[in-house]
């Protein structure tokens, strides 16, 4: 009678699937010039806006200054919005080169 019960190992992963060197590069290639357009984009919404919402602040909405409402509220909805369009077109990028998620 055995002291332990035979323990069954997972199987390893399955191999990675194989891109030419050449197709990874343009695949980084959009990948990495997508990234630096968001950054871009959120740089300004973060930052530029906020430069200007002062001299935006002698208009009033509802008693408050136009300057909070576009840096407050306008930079988090281009926030959100960058961020759902970075996925989809991150999504269209992996299914142009084959390497999407598989769902």
């Amino acid at each position: 009678m055995p002291l332990a019960e035979p323990v069954n190992e997972p199987a390893p992963p399955p191999p990675a699937a194989a891109i030419a060197p050449e197709t990874a590069r343009a695949y980084w290639r959009k990948t990495s010039s997508l990234m630096w357009t968001v950054l871009a984009i959120w740089f300004i919404a973060g930052f530029g806006v906020h430069l200007f919402a002062p001299s935006l602040n002698p208009i009033h909405v509802a008693g408050f200054p136009l300057g909070f409402y576009f840096a407050a509220q306008g930079s988090l909805i281009v926030f959100v919005l960058g961020l759902w369009w970075f996925a989809k077109r991150q999504n269209q990028i992996d299914e142009e080169f084959g390497v999407q998620e598989d769902e």
